[in-house]
């Protein structure tokens, strides 16, 4: 990293905790079955309480494939999946999952039949232990509806599975809106009834009664800690912005899926008080703040700290985006912590890729307001149809009723051969010298 580029990136300090925390979680899950722990494999909402109160562990299958994307550490297991079949069109992240099953399974033969392979323990890919049963629980995207049947198929079919449906609220109806009418108090319902199911299921495969009080502990500490997220998030309003995306993107698997108890709470406590006291002294993300941007898309876990340094670079602060602000229990006021099911069910439909083109226009309006946005860069996910699906409306939308000017880049969310950066780098500087036009004839109007 170049000294310009390091004196113009400001991490937030208390997200190096949070490193730990994950490390510590995934060394859980690698040795859970020499433990004889029970184990299920999951993909989309965020049932880890569920899982957690129930005395399980639990591997999501997303995380994992961002988890290797994001180390390097992702080829293994997609030349698995592509010589087994699958094609590299197919979601980067199921794709890769996939083959971290196939090497997996290898694995584990491997170990059953008394063979010791180094080989396999270096392969952080093939590291994932078996699963004693498979949960999906996937919105707005179809892939992800039929991943965890993928998995189960090529597992042998043998591992039992449960599917919790959640439908796409598309916000037609003559009462729809956000949080409220009918479509949504239906859906809310349909949802909740399956995660009772999902808890007999539960019980059955664990032989034993699920720990309610468990579950309403979990989710005292998940409010908590989303409340404070939320509260750290909308001080970046501040001018200029005390964190970034970056730093947000740095906290998603705290909050998406790692095990509920004061530690989160103390963590996010502790970002919302560097950040607080970011604005009190004055301090700023980006050295030179001079843009502030949206950015809307799955972030592309191969290319992390090149984006943040791109960005950077062009005193660009990229203050918000759908993917950090719009999932994640960003609802907490609807988490009855006595009677959690519900809200739990609602926030699952939450997903930013469950939602009609209405609603996600009218949040990204709302955002780019509050935020104080110039712009929009979409990275347009090459394997993932669900988030691109709306963005050019979106970018149309923006510019026709709030002049915000937006871009597209080609990238994945784990394959990195999609990733096109000198086409984001041309396109970024022609949006911020529009920028600058438009700054200027507003300035000159003004006076």
């Amino acid at each position: 990293m170049s000294s310009a580029t390091q004196s113009s990136v400001n991490r937030l300090k208390s997200n190096d905790a949070g490193r730990n925390m994950i490390s510590d979680y995934w060394d859980r899950i690698f040795t859970a079955n020499e433990r004889n722990a029970q184990v299920v494999w999951y993909n989309g909402a965020a049932l880890n309480p569920i899982f957690q109160a129930a005395g399980l562990e639990w591997a999501h299958g997303e995380a994992f494939a961002a988890r290797l994307s994001a180390q390097k550490l992702e080829k293994s297991a997609q030349l698995a999946a592509q010589e087994y079949g699958y094609v590299g069109e197919l979601c980067s992240y199921a794709r890769t999952h996939l083959g971290t099953a196939l090497l997996a399974r290898q694995a584990r033969e491997k170990f059953d039949k008394g063979i010791v392979d180094n080989a396999d323990r270096d392969d952080l890919a093939s590291r994932l232990p078996m699963p004693n049963f498979i949960v999906n629980c996937y919105a707005g995207c179809s892939t992800g509806q039929q991943w965890d049947d993928m998995t189960h198929r090529l597992l042998g079919k043998d591992t039992p599975i449960f599917n919790v449906s959640l439908p796409f609220l598309w916000g037609n109806g003559a009462d729809a809106g956000y949080l409220k009418g009918k479509e949504w108090e239906e859906a809310s319902d349909y949802v909740a009834d399956q995660l009772y199911k999902l808890i007999d299921f539960i019980e059955a495969q664990t032989g034993r009664p699920f720990d309610w009080e468990a579950l309403r502990e979990a989710m005292t500490y998940i409010k908590q800690a989303a409340e404070i997220r939320r509260e750290a998030m909308a001080m970046c309003a501040n001018m200029p912005a005390p964190a970034t995306f970056w730093d947000w993107i740095a906290s998603v698997a705290h909050i998406n899926f790692l095990p509920a108890g004061p530690e989160l709470v103390e963590y996010f406590s502790k970002i919302r008080e560097e950040v607080a006291q970011r604005i009190a002294n004055g301090e700023s993300a980006i050295k030179d703040e001079k843009y502030r941007l949206y950015f809307d898309g799955i972030m592309n876990w191969n290319k992390l700290g090149t984006l943040a340094k791109l960005f950077a670079e062009r005193n660009v602060a990229v203050v918000a985006g759908r993917y950090t602000h719009k999932p994640f229990w960003q609802e907490p006021q609807l988490i009855d912590t006595d009677d959690p099911i519900r809200g739990m069910a609602q926030h699952y439909l939450l997903c930013p890729t469950n939602h009609g083109f209405q609603t996600i226009k009218n949040f990204t309006k709302n955002d780019c307001d509050f935020y104080g946005l110039d712009g929009i860069v979409f990275h347009s996910t090459r394997t993932c149809r669900a988030f691109t699906g709306p963005q050019q409306m979106l970018a149309r939308a923006m510019k026709k009723e709030m002049g915000i000017p937006s871009i597209f880049f080609e990238g994945d969310v784990a394959d990195e051969s999609f990733y096109k950066g000198e086409l984001l780098e041309s396109r970024l500087e022609a949006m911020l010298e529009a920028i600058d036009v438009r700054r200027s004839r507003n300035f000159i109007a003004s006076n």
